[in-house]
């Protein structure tokens, strides 16, 4: 890949999902499986910075194994050919309801592709999805206006008591 293609995307798109003209030529993709390879060095950094504020749950390389085989999927926001941001979702089927998990997002300008989330809706109720579920720091709330904070999840890292 040429150091100046940042993303790759422009020929690697799977889904064109939206754009919107509010100054900025913003557009979220949808990758196909198949391309993750193409473009998996540019992604992985975003996925990198979501690692400290995780439980140790996924780390980059075991979401590139599940985006590939088709058990995630890859969202990129675009402008250009700069790589805005990097989302990761699993569709969760619980025996009473679907939902679309986002696992991880991470970027810059947040302002200019958080507006997106209402078609990462839309695609979801078109995959059999009834509600969205967040992986993710209290402050998403902050920017998740109209999400509510079902419930906490709590741990306790026990590899301290391993023998």
């Amino acid at each position: 890949m040429k150091q100046t293609d940042k993303t790759n995307i422009s020929e690697r798109v799977k889904e064109f999902i939206d754009t919107v003209q509010v100054g900025t030529n913003c557009k979220i993709v949808l990758v196909s499986p198949d391309d993750i390879p193409y473009i998996w060095e540019n992604v992985q950094p975003h996925l990198e910075a979501m690692e400290p504020h995780s439980e140790g749950e996924l780390a980059p390389e075991d979401f590139y194994e599940a985006i590939h085989n088709g058990e995630m999927q890859l969202w990129l926001a675009v402008e250009g050919k700069e790589l805005l941001a990097s989302m990761v979702t699993q569709i969760v089927t619980y025996p009473r309801k679907t939902i679309l998990r986002i696992i991880s997002i991470g970027g810059d300008d947040m302002e200019k592709w958080i507006g997106y989330i209402p078609r990462i809706e839309d695609w979801a109720l078109s995959m059999g999805c009834t509600s969205l579920e967040c992986w993710g720091r209290k402050g998403w709330l902050k920017v998740l206006k109209d999400w509510k904070c079902s419930y906490h999840i709590i741990t306790k890292d026990l590899t301290s008591r391993m023998h």
